[in-house]
């Protein structure tokens, strides 16, 4: 496997709870982990609307349910598990999946093959 940036403790995300990360250093979250039904997900931190980011002050990416992503933008919504924007002005759009694993110390490492500022190779 290819090198890899570590995030976080994959248990340390609850059910429902999303969090950003700056693996790049670059001062704004770039990718949002969560954790919804009992599996992880890495999305690339941006709306496909404006390609803002999602998130309105740190780790806030969840609606009041914490069913559905939001990009606070704009009040879009996004299935958690699929990414697809379910109401708002992406109708229909998805957010950019990202590559990851965790290791076996349970580690969630965000994979360096992803195309985009989240993982140059």
């Amino acid at each position: 496997m290819g090198s890899a940036i570590r995030l976080c403790r994959a248990e340390s995300l609850a059910e429902g709870e999303a969090r950003g990360f700056d693996p790049q250093g670059i001062g704004q979250a770039e990718v949002i982990a969560l954790r919804y039904q009992g599996q992880l997900y890495l999305w690339r931190n941006r709306c496909p609307h404006l390609n803002t980011p999602m998130n309105w002050q740190q780790h806030a990416f969840m609606n009041a349910a914490r069913d559905r992503l939001v990009c606070f933008a704009h009040g879009a919504l996004f299935e958690p598990d699929s990414g697809l924007c379910i109401q708002g002005a992406c109708l229909g759009q998805r957010l950019t999946p990202l590559s990851f694993r965790v290791d076996a110390k349970g580690w969630l490492l965000l994979e360096r093959n992803n195309n985009d500022e989240t993982g140059n190779t």
